[in-house]
């Protein structure tokens, strides 16, 4: 099968996610001891993420906005210390973004998007709410996808054809890479499209529940080997696949 774009996921793909998140929690908590004391007392680093994971529980429509979740929570946590100021939600909440999209890139990352970009086209498919253009990322995807801007999360066919769409191309054209095993492989697979498990720390593939009888067509241990895997497809490229080969990258 012809590969002729590719989409990745972002948090814990090009990034790990939980020091971005971590270090948005201190950065907010930060801010309110400084500019809304009686909040932060209220409120520590933990109450805030208990509140926030009881209004997830709570608003299941908006289980693909992580957004939407966090201004809730921030909502609450200032109109219960009496203090009722969509203007400070709007400021705590990019306090809390702007560290949110401060991320360390896995060390293979911006390589490999460089040498990915100038072979085939790129999209991103998140669930999260990460900004490339914040990030510094935006120049080597043709597009982006979110959950939140969607209305629907991964394993939803839906966001995976959305991105499909955008690059006018068949889902069977398209290879998805991600760390999550049902999020990215199944719903991938689901969708149509080829998919590859970006298998950081080397752990087996999980066999259970949705995932019996899945198997990515790729695993990858970093981003690195997926850039030379498409390098090496597209210096070799005669315009078709070999004879038994399950697919092939190609322009």
């Amino acid at each position: 099968m012809r590969i002729l774009a590719v989409s990745l996921d972002l948090d814990d793909t090009l990034w790990p996610v939980e020091p971005a998140i971590g270090g948005a929690e201190q950065a907010l908590d930060a801010w309110l001891r400084q500019h809304l004391p009686a909040v932060a007392q209220a409120w520590p680093i933990a109450a805030l993420r208990e509140l926030r994971d009881r209004i997830s529980a709570q608003r299941p429509d908006l289980a693909h906005d992580f957004t939407a979740q966090r201004l809730l929570t921030l909502r609450h946590a200032l109109r219960s210390s009496g203090i009722d100021s969509e203007a400070l939600v709007q400021q705590a909440f990019e306090v809390y973004f702007k560290a949110r999209n401060d991320v360390s890139l896995y060390a293979d990352a911006l390589p490999a998007l460089t040498a990915l970009a100038a072979r085939v086209p790129l999209v991103s498919i998140s669930n999260g709410n990460a900004d490339l253009a914040r990030i510094g990322l935006q120049r080597h995807f043709r597009a982006s996808f979110s959950a939140r801007e969607l209305g629907m999360a991964k394993p939803s066919a839906g966001i995976f054809h959305a991105a499909c769409a955008r690059l006018g191309l068949a889902p069977e054209h398209v290879l998805h890479v991600g760390d999550d095993p049902e999020l990215d492989v199944a719903g991938a697979r689901s969708a149509g499209l080829r998919s590859a498990w970006l298998n950081r720390s080397g752990g087996r593939w999980p066999t259970h529940g949705a995932l019996a009888g899945v198997r990515p067509d790729l695993e990858l241990r970093d981003l690195g080997e997926l850039a030379s895997r498409i390098l090496a497809a597209t210096d070799a490229d005669t315009g078709a696949c070999p004879a038994g080969q399950r697919f092939c990258v190609l322009p």
